[in-house]
């Protein structure tokens, strides 16, 4: 049972047998219980095998209940595994929930500078970092408002503002635009396409829906049901930058088509 945490791609600490030479995040034969003992408790993933390669965007879908919340807190280091090894090869790691968990009675530019401050940044970079990651998300306008003010797309923007904060070269998003409505979430998926090429992170992002795992990512994991194994890897072959129309295009739907499949043979 191991979880490691290095920034050097060479380090011995951090390297795992096989591991390719660009990965970000490496699973390896990785499962994960809770509660009991031996063959008591709750198997929530067996067997997981995953590279996640440096630059890449990889969504995951899957049966609710598969472990797919799990697998990404493994990654964060917030879980360990009950077996087998997770390797993250970068200390800078940004981390969005499914809720954007805001302090309520911090303004907005207080609330993005909260993760640099906590890690020791000094005040006039934090300032800096978050000023810059406001303008990056289009809410400059709102730096003195409080979270109570906003709407909830605009609350999540402020979630990817706090992440984007601390400059990360890995970013982990946990169904972050789950709650919002469809509107708001299209053009949410615009947003973090246009971070995300403007930033250059690897990202590992969970979803339950099809489409948006689609659009967004380079290569789509498909889970089974409980425990949670890998059923299916789907590379997605559309070229980037990604606008709304590309959801007509018979490429696109042809991809969706082929991962509900997969998803429904999962489970």
């Amino acid at each position: 049972m191991v979880a490691t945490r290095n920034s050097a791609l060479g380090s011995p600490a951090g390297c795992v047998a096989g591991l390719p030479p660009a990965a970000e995040i490496s699973f390896a034969d990785v499962g994960k219980r809770f509660g009991g003992n031996g063959s008591g408790g709750v198997v929530a993933l067996d067997g997981i095998e995953l590279h996640v390669h440096r630059g890449e965007f990889v969504a995951v879908v899957g049966p609710s209940g598969c472990g797919k919340s799990t697998l990404l807190r493994l990654a964060a280091g917030l879980e360990r595994p009950t077996s087998g090894s997770v390797a993250v090869h970068t200390d800078s790691v940004g981390f969005i929930f499914q809720d954007a968990t805001l302090l309520p009675w911090r303004k907005v530019l207080r609330n993005v500078e909260l993760c640099a401050e906590l890690r020791g940044t000094g005040r006039a970079e934090r300032r800096t970092r978050a000023t810059r990651a406001l303008d990056a998300v289009g809410l400059a306008d709102f730096a003195g408002k409080l979270p109570g003010q906003l709407s909830g797309g605009m609350r999540m923007r402020v979630s990817l503002a706090r992440a984007l904060a601390l400059e990360p070269e890995l970013m982990l998003l946990d169904e972050p635009f789950g709650a919002l409505d469809e509107i708001t979430r299209l053009g949410m998926q615009e947003e973090l396409l246009r971070l995300y090429r403007d930033n250059a992170f690897t990202a590992l992002f969970i979803t339950h829906s099809v489409s948006e795992a689609v659009f967004l990512a380079s290569r789509v994991v498909v889970m089974s049901a409980r425990p949670g194994r890998i059923h299916e890897v789907i590379d997605i072959d559309l070229p980037y930058p990604r606008t709304r129309d590309l959801r007509y295009d018979p490429a696109f739907t042809d991809l969706a088509a082929r991962v509900s499949a997969s998803l429904k043979e999962a489970s």
